[in-house]
């Protein structure tokens, strides 16, 4: 193998394992009506300041929604700052859509078709991407690649800056990764053997925009 087919492959796996984007639109973190009263929320207030009646009767605007058990007491904060400045914000929403996003963009990314999913990514981000993809198809490299299955979905920082909110959640997922070269033969990866990757995605979107969509801003992994 030459070692300009070990560097791509080097920046392959980098991009793999922090890649990701969100299309969240407006069923992101967004109510539709039908939702149960919240069984772990966080409290909250509606417009005029006055706390939610007891059984769900009250305004809940400014209410975080299902909000998940094991969320830290720091990121629960962020969450409820971030509803109040928000007041269709719903985590669980936001978490379902995360999800199905996820698989969405590594098949995009996976496919060359970033297009798709370009106005949901920050240009420095996309443009890493990019060249990742433009990198790849330099040396004839084609992915044959499967997301298995998403194990686990976690927030785990949300913060609100101004009207700046930022939600951080982590993926644990297993894939199924092959990397081929112009004749199709595997370089990296296996067709039999999954792999478990770990990824931090930071997400952010401004409160007070008429625009629904989250913008991914950040990746890393996690170990």
């Amino acid at each position: 193998m030459s070692d300009s087919t070990q560097i791509i492959e080097i920046v392959f796996l980098a991009m793999l394992a922090g890649f990701v984007a969100l299309r969240l639109v407006s069923v992101l973190g967004r109510r539709t009506g039908n939702e149960k009263p919240a069984t772990d929320g966080v409290a909250g207030s509606d417009a005029s300041g006055r706390n939610g009646e007891a059984g769900g009767q009250g305004d809940t605007r400014g209410t975080v929604l299902h909000l998940p058990s094991d969320v830290s007491p720091q990121t629960r904060e962020g969450l409820q700052q971030i509803a109040e400045a928000d007041g269709q914000f719903d985590a669980r929403n936001f978490m379902e859509g995360a999800r199905s996003a996820y698989r969405m963009i590594l098949e995009a990314f996976w496919n060359d078709d970033l297009d798709s999913v370009k106005p949901f990514i920050a240009d420095h981000v996309l443009d890493q991407f990019r060249r990742a993809i433009d990198a790849r198809k330099a040396e004839g490299l084609t992915l044959d690649n499967r997301l298995i299955s998403i194990d686990r979905a976690a927030l785990v920082e949300a913060t609100l800056s101004g009207a700046m909110a930022e939600v951080t959640v982590r993926f644990d997922a297993t894939l199924a990764a092959v990397t081929r070269d112009r004749d199709g033969k595997v370089i990296a990866g296996s067709e039999t053997d999954a792999v478990k990757t770990h990824d931090i995605w930071t997400f952010s979107r401004h409160t007070r925009s008429p625009d629904p969509n989250w913008l991914l801003t950040a990746t890393d992994t996690a170990a």
